[in-house]
């Protein structure tokens, strides 16, 4: 028993190694594990002190359970049958498919990526962009939104900085869970993204499987009181105007939900403007593309650098007001339980016609409620007054026919922000915008809209074209009405 044994070295240093390693993954790594859990969720703990909106349990729940839980979920294996036999594979195959899509869509939520980083990262692009302002808030109707709802914020979407100035205005309330699309879908971005909550959607997809697996995560997300931020529209407006809502998620969100469960949905509508929308001008250039024209403005490397040049240059000299006004109102919510009371309609056992007539509806009636509480800036209030005159108008008609607009936007019920409370100031800001980008020039003391740039100013004015009669945004160049003084 005290013979003496003859081991190489390379196999001592690996059974070291390996004894390390077992210690580790035995010993320390579960208490390492346990003392960082405890640390998360007192963080996590003070958080919901702090915040309007309490974190889920849902959103701090491991990825891989919500994975598992999708790929076993009763409706998507009826539905991984379906495809199997559909498109000739076996149900391994289609079971597979399925988990695939359940771990593309499922994010894992991180409160120090997100509060940490992403918020903090907001914040210093927001104020270093433009001057972020508060519009309308219905205070008195948020506070009655029970915390453990589902809080679905549905948002118009002008500018990818849509996501970012949201994550900065809702910080103080809760952590956000933003559908977002595949352009996201880079390395490491992605990875960023996911870990702040977000889930990724192939918005075109055809595929009946993924859609069941898309419905069944938005469905567990309402039942389980996900903060959400939608965008209805399912894009980037192209010409400025609101567009009507598509159904995809917001028909998934209420199909499944239960009007006598114990929790309920409620829609927040949140309004977005800005002075200037960054991608203003590929926007307008996509729509010239999708109508069979020509774009009169391209992507190009060196114009951007030149801009941003310019801007620097602009900095340097005193004379860079950032991009002006970014504005953000939050309207009064709508409970979807109410809703249904209402209605007297039960998502769940409607047939498929009827049930996309009541989505189509409630959809309908989110879109107003967004529209109404969209804010009107100072840009957009100098473009609808030059584009509704049709002709060089001095400072005195230019500030009357502000004025004009001014008191028909507010009469409709819409939050016009006045910077400083002063509207000559408002207008003195608008038009300084319009100027510093050459949409509005002045002869003769006579301002008018800049040769071939009627498209864009056009594009900030649709911007509050739903809360001004018709006459004033629509009208087609041989047919522009005056607005009197």
């Amino acid at each position: 028993m005290s013979s003496t044994v003859t081991l190489p070295l390379w196999l001592v240093l690996l059974i070291g190694v390996l004894s390390v390693m077992a210690a580790l993954d035995h010993l320390l790594l579960p208490s390492a594990r346990w003392v960082m859990r405890r640390r998360l969720n007192k963080a996590i703990d003070e958080l919901n002190t702090r915040l309007k909106l309490r974190i889920q349990p849902f959103k701090l729940a491991k990825r891989q359970a919500l994975i598992d839980q999708l790929a076993f979920d009763p409706e998507v294996l009826a539905e991984i049958e379906t495809y199997a036999k559909a498109n000739g594979v076996t149900r391994e195959a289609a079971q597979a498919q399925a988990r695939h899509y359940a771990r593309e869509i499922v994010p894992s939520f991180s409160a120090y990526a997100y509060f940490g980083i992403g918020a903090r990262l907001a914040r210093f692009v927001c104020t270093a962009l433009y001057r972020v302002r508060l519009g309308y808030m219905d205070s008195d109707a948020l506070k009655t939104v029970d915390p453990d709802s589902a809080v679905i914020f549905v948002i118009n979407h002008r500018s990818n900085m849509d996501y970012v100035l949201v994550t900065y205005m809702a910080a103080t309330s809760s952590a956000l869970s933003y559908a977002v699309g595949e352009w996201a879908r880079v390395w490491l971005l992605q990875n960023l993204i996911r870990s702040m909550g977000a889930y990724f959607v192939r918005r075109d997809s055809r595929d009946p499987l993924y859609r069941k697996v898309l419905a069944r995560y938005v469905h567990m997300a309402v039942s389980g009181g996900l903060a959400q931020a939608v965008f209805p529209e399912g894009g980037l407006t192209r010409d400025g105007k609101l567009l009507p809502a598509k159904l995809g998620l917001i028909g998934y969100m209420v199909s499944g939900f239960d009007a006598k469960g114990p929790r309920d949905a409620v829609f927040v509508p949140v309004g977005i403007n800005y002075d200037r929308v960054l991608e203003d001008r590929l926007q307008l250039a996509t729509a010239e593309a999708k109508a069979g024209g020509t774009p009169r403005h391209r992507f190009n490397l060196l114009v951007l650098l030149k801009a941003i040049g310019g801007h620097i240059g602009l900095a340097l000299r005193g004379r860079w007001y950032r991009f002006g006004y970014a504005c953000v109102s939050f309207g009064a919510p709508l409970s979807l339980r109410q809703y249904a009371k209402e209605r007297s309609i039960d998502f769940r056992v409607l047939d498929q016609e009827a049930r996309f007539s009541e989505v189509e509806r409630l959809a309908g009636v989110l879109m107003e409620k967004v529209g109404q509480v969209v804010p009107v800036l100072p840009v957009s209030l100098v473009a609808t007054a030059l584009l509704a005159a049709g002709q060089p108008l001095s400072m005195l008609e230019l500030k009357s026919a502000i004025l004009d607009v001014t008191r028909e936007v507010a009469a409709r019920g819409a939050h016009v922000h006045i910077p400083r409370g002063d509207q000559d100031y408002a207008i003195e800001v608008g038009l300084r915008m319009l100027r510093l980008r050459h949409l509005v020039i002045e002869r003769d003391g006579l301002y008018a809209v800049a040769p071939g740039e009627e498209p864009l100013l056009r594009y900030y004015a649709n911007s509050i074209a739903h809360l001004v009669r018709p006459p004033a945004i629509h009208a087609t160049a041989a047919e522009k009405p005056l607005v009197k003084a």
